[in-house]
Formats: structure tokens, sequence, C-alpha cells
């Protein structure tokens, strides 16, 4: 799908709130309320923008989480989807480098993180798993900054979610028909949610729509802290996601961006810092799953 300068201001607004009225919308990238909203049934129906609400992970109790570098027996397609199939894994790419798998886990807390890792460990085709357990986000695109200041009261307030997890833009009539309230009561508990930080509705947004489609996953040895290093790293403008984590290397993260030349950059810019004693990298070949919007499921 082609997109113009007006389909990308869209997405970008929709990044930021993915509930903007289509008034709002309309107003700040130069159409009519009817124009605008058919660009954004457009992008929604072509696949290159998502507008999900995205839970904070204390709400569905997501309170570990790992990066997982894994090798195969033969080729790693089949077993990438297999693990695609786990709830758990949120994401899932095919990479190049020494590992041919790199997946990402969240769950609700170690013992099941460990449990996950091995079921890993056990799928038909999977020669090594090599786990970095995750101890701090310190930049994430779908993680709330804040922690939820409200809570899931009941099951409407459950059910309210897990249909915006599917449809962040559900008008809040249509919303209030499968749930069983009136509109008006729909949208206060919504908005309660949604101001309290117990999710946030925002566009996902396939790299390459933005021209930012080369990914690059990285990880670093570092002297000293970690914390004051991740702090420097995570302020690189293509890096869009950071964590601390323990294992072969102290910081794992991403970097997004708009040719090789700026991933080159950018690992160049992390190797001057004098604290990076080592960097590895590796190229997302092939994203195979990309589900942050996590809803209730069993471990």
């Amino acid at each position: 799908m082609d997109l113009d300068e007006t389909d990308l201001a869209i997405a970008r607004e929709l990044q930021t709130d993915g509930r903007l009225t289509y008034e709002t919308l309309a107003q700040r990238v130069g159409l009519s309320r009817p124009a605008t909203r058919m660009r954004v049934q457009r992008l929604q129906e072509s696949g290159a923008v998502r507008v999900v609400a995205i839970a904070h992970p204390a709400v569905r109790r997501l309170t570990a989480s790992a990066h997982l570098a894994i090798d195969t027996e033969g080729p790693s397609g089949d077993v990438a989807r297999a693990i695609a199939e786990l709830p758990q894994a949120p994401f899932v790419t095919l990479t190049s480098g020494r590992r041919s798998i790199m997946t990402e886990l969240r769950t609700a807390g170690f013992e099941e993180l460990e449990r996950t890792i091995e079921r890993i460990r056990a799928m038909k085709g999977v020669r090594t798993v090599d786990p970095l357990v995750a101890t701090r986000h310190v930049k994430d695109p779908y993680l709330p900054a804040e922690k939820p200041t409200v809570a899931l009261q009941d099951d409407v307030d459950e059910r309210i979610l897990a249909e915006l997890e599917e449809d962040g833009r559900l008008p809040f009539a249509e919303l209030a028909a499968r749930i069983g309230l009136s509109a008006g009561a729909t949208r206060s508990r919504t908005l309660r949610l949604l101001e309290g930080g117990v999710a946030q509705v925002v566009a996902l947004v396939r790299p390459e729509v933005q021209g930012m489609g080369y990914l690059c996953g990285f990880s670093l040895r570092v002297a000293g802290p970690a914390a004051d290093v991740a702090e420097r790293v995570a302020g690189l403008a293509r890096v869009t996601f950071l964590s601390t984590c323990l294992g072969r290397a102290e910081l794992v993260g991403t970097i997004t961006a708009e040719s090789f030349a700026a991933v080159r950059d950018t690992l160049e810019e992390m190797r001057g810092l004098t604290e990076v004693r080592a960097v590895d990298s590796w190229l997302h070949l092939e994203l195979i799953k990309e589900r942050y919007d996590m809803g209730p499921r069993t471990a």
C-alpha cells in the first residue's frame, strides 16, 4: 500500500492517541472529517495500521519478561511459527547472525517464565535457547509510562478492555451495545480505565510503512552500572526499545531505522560510549508475530 504524507501524519497522530476523534484528527492533518474517516479505515483494512488497547503489564500481572536467542536444527520457520502460537510470546522474528530466531516472553511471574522457556527448549527443531532475563524496561513504545492509578473493578471493566484490545477505535455506542450498558455509563467506565493508566490505545504501525523498515536487535556488555549507560543508549534517536537484563549482556534493545547506513551509525554511536565493552547485533529479517495487546490467558 502506497502512503502519502497525509496518511503518515494520520498514523503518527494515532500512535500518540489511538482514540482521537475524527474531528480532532481532521483538524490536525488538514482534511475534512469524512475524508479522514475514510483514510483511517483504509489504513486499518490494509493492515498497515492496527489500533488497539494495550493493557499495562501490571493489569495482566505480567511481572517477568525475557529475550530468547534460539538456534534450530534445520530450517527455522516452522519453529518460529510454533513459538508464535504461545500466548506468552508477543514478539517473534527470524533473524540473521548466530541465532536464527529471537523472541520476547512476558509472563505472570518467574515460575511461568521458567516453564515457558523449558517448553520452547523441548520443541521439535530447537537446538539451543539463550535467554536474557529483563530486569527493567528502560524504553518501550508499548508500555505505559506510569503504573495504573485505578484497577479493573469487575467483569464489565474486563469486557470493555477485551473489546478495546481487539479494536481500540470502537465507538462508545457500539461498545455499549456489546457489553450491555448505556452509552453514557460505557463512556464513563472507559475513560476511567484509560485516564487511570489501565491501558493506552495506540496505533501499531508497520515500520516499513513509515520508511523505517530496517530492524536491528542488539545486546551490550558494559562496565560499571548498567543504568547509567542505559539512559544514554535509550536517548539515541533510533533506539526504540531497551531493557536492562541478566545473562550474557547487561542491555538488550532494538534499533528501528530508515537504512542500513542508519543502523550502522547507531551501532557506531554505541561503540563510541566508553562504558560499552562489547556489541552484538542481528537483523530482524521477518516479523512472525508482534502482538502486545495480551489479553487474559492461561499459562
